[in-house]
């Protein structure tokens, strides 16, 4: 992977004494935004790749989504196997809201795998730059269903190119990982008359299955289930070249990020003919409603617009990717780097 990042930092926290990573991609377009991440790693390296490869995965979201910040993400590396107290968990979090805090502003922090807004609120005692705080202490709280409605409406819009329809009725997805956003996701088709395939690594999600009539299948078997469109909400690299070889959908469209395990996978996808809706378009709805409440100061019913644009931008990139014979992954790259290469003024950040 090629460095191109502004800042990272990597240190042992004073208090929690856990490997931190704190990794700014870019300030062009405005301050940097993303989450920040309690996840357990078998080393501090496998934090830092991870805080790299999102970071600069947050800046082409931000761009995409035509928000005027860029990308930034904080990994605390919790040991494998080990849980930590809530004096450790608290501890860490402090010790990530001290080394956002001496950033000065060039990067603002909020949930991510492993955090929520009750953790926010922690950072939040040692620095004024993290959002999605809960609403109680003035943040934007939960970014769980809002991710999960710019899922949906991403999936609307995979659907009207595959369909030519944007219903959900009829049509079969299988969810793989119901955790805060796939479970949303899952209700959300099921309210709209989808059949569903629900997946998740955890055995007690099977009462969500039986709960909403879907079928529950384990991860691989879900994900080559014969099926309208696979929506990948776990974490990523699920789509490896063995996978997409034997995958029965049409489309790819989910929550999860970094959903291609190496670039190579888009063009694969391509060649047999499954669309794939880019991760960081449709999953942007989290942080624009984030950036859109907390640093545009937009009322809750702007920020809900914005968040639905995303099944405008992902038509447009269908269509260009189909025009051009190009794959769907260029096709957001390409309007990312063009959005990037015009700087738009930065906003105030959180007060």
């Amino acid at each position: 992977m090629e460095f191109s990042h502004e800042s990272v930092v990597v240190r042992r926290g004073r208090r929690s004494r856990l490997p931190i990573v704190v990794a700014v991609h870019s300030t062009a377009l405005g301050r940097a935004v993303g989450g920040c991440r309690m996840w357990a790693y078998d080393s501090w390296e496998g934090g830092l790749r991870d805080a790299l490869r999102l970071s600069e995965g947050m800046t082409r979201k931000c761009a995409a989504a035509g928000l005027p910040n860029g990308g930034g993400k904080t990994v605390v590396v919790v040991p494998a196997g080990r849980s930590l107290t809530a004096d450790e968990r608290r501890d860490a979090l402090h010790d990530v809201g001290d080394i956002v805090a001496e950033l000065g502003g060039a990067y603002v922090t909020g949930p991510d795998a492993g955090t929520g807004p009750a953790d926010m609120a922690v950072i939040g005692e040692r620095t004024e730059y993290v959002f999605c705080r809960p609403e109680a202490v003035g943040g934007s709280g939960d970014p769980s269903p809002f991710t999960a409605l710019g899922v949906v409406a991403a999936l609307r819009s995979t659907c009207l190119a595959l369909f030519g329809s944007p219903a959900l009725a009829g049509r079969r997805f299988a969810v793989i990982g119901l955790g805060h956003v796939g479970e949303q996701i899952a209700r959300q088709l099921a309210a709209a008359g989808a059949g569903l395939v629900l997946s998740d690594v955890d055995p007690a999600k099977r009462s969500l299955g039986a709960e909403l009539g879907a079928v529950f299948a384990e991860p691989d078997a879900a994900a080559t289930a014969e099926v309208d469109v696979l929506v990948p909400a776990a974490l990523g690299g699920l789509l490896t070249r063995d996978l997409v070889a034997r995958l029965r959908c049409g489309a790819v469209a989910g929550a999860a990020n970094n959903q291609l395990a190496d670039p190579g996978v888009a063009e694969l996808l391509r060649e047999r003919e499954i669309l794939w809706a880019p991760d960081y378009i449709a999953n942007a709805g989290g942080v624009v409603n984030a950036v859109s409440r907390e640093v545009l100061g937009d009322e809750p019913e702007e920020a809900v617009k914005r968040i639905e644009s995303i099944a405008d931008t992902l038509t447009g990139l269908f269509e260009t990717a189909a025009r051009t014979k190009i794959t769907t992954a260029q096709a957001a790259d390409d309007l990312a780097r063009q959005r990037l290469s015009v700087p738009v003024p930065t906003a105030p950040g959180p007060a």
